[in-house]
């Protein structure tokens, strides 16, 4: 299982390196020490519904404690301005018919009808793992019990009986078990992630998501902790 953090948004600045919305930076304020891109655009966001650029109230001066205060309130809207992209591979087709139920992140998925899944390897249950044996013998069993020269077999079959080679790896796909690997892009802004987040790390969330969920928001964690600062990330 691996997951990249690929994009995520940054501010614009004019030629004098200052903020282009009007007002600010116009009292003084440059972020705070280690202020992130994401949790400034927010804080940006929800001081020009109201422009209180002069930040009249200490305990929402810093972009924590303003973060702090639009978390305890729900004004989640701000949180939509700013986005993060990973590329995650390793994970298991089971793991991403999950994941897009998540209607409110995009996703691109490599496909199995394009492309040629005969090399692609299974992925063991992070349960099937830890009860019988190490993550390569435990995928080696998942293949075992599926034969991968089936697909093979069925595409050329196909094939030679005049389908297309997409025609013929979209009913070949069908031998193929959920446990095979898929590779996956997916966008959210962060309003989206904090939305999927808390269901996911659930104990009551299947395991390999709950993995891939952790390893998600470590990476949010660091461009936007301010966002996160209310979600712990699990041991």
């Amino acid at each position: 299982m691996r997951v990249l953090l690929v994009a995520a948004t940054n501010l614009s600045f004019d030629d004098n390196f200052d903020f282009q919305v009007p007002g600010y930076q116009e009292h003084g304020y440059d972020g705070g020490p280690g202020v992130r891109n994401a949790d400034e655009l927010a804080e940006m966001a929800g001081r020009l519904c109201y422009e209180s650029w002069d930040r009249p109230n200490p305990k929402t001066a810093t972009n924590e404690g303003y973060l702090g205060n639009i978390i305890q309130q729900g004004h989640f809207s701000v949180l939509e301005h700013a986005s993060a992209t990973f590329y995650i591979d390793g994970v298991s087709r089971n793991f991403s018919h999950e994941l897009i139920r998540h209607r409110h992140l995009s996703f691109s998925e490599v496909s199995q009808r394009y492309v040629d899944i005969s090399t692609f390897n299974y992925v063991a249950h992070p349960t099937l793992e830890k009860e019988y044996g190490d993550r390569t013998a435990v995928s080696d069993g998942i293949a075992d019990s599926y034969s991968g020269e089936q697909y093979v077999e069925v595409v050329d079959d196909l094939v030679e009986r005049g389908y297309t080679r997409k025609e013929a790896r979209q009913a070949a796909r069908f031998y193929i078990p959920s446990a095979c690997e898929t590779k996956i892009l997916v966008t959210g802004n962060h309003r989206a992630w904090r939305e999927m987040l808390p269901k996911r790390l659930s104990k009551g969330a299947d395991l390999e998501f709950q993995l891939v969920a952790r390893d998600i928001l470590k990476l949010l964690k660091e461009i936007a902790p301010n966002t996160y600062q209310d979600i712990e990330v699990p041991e």
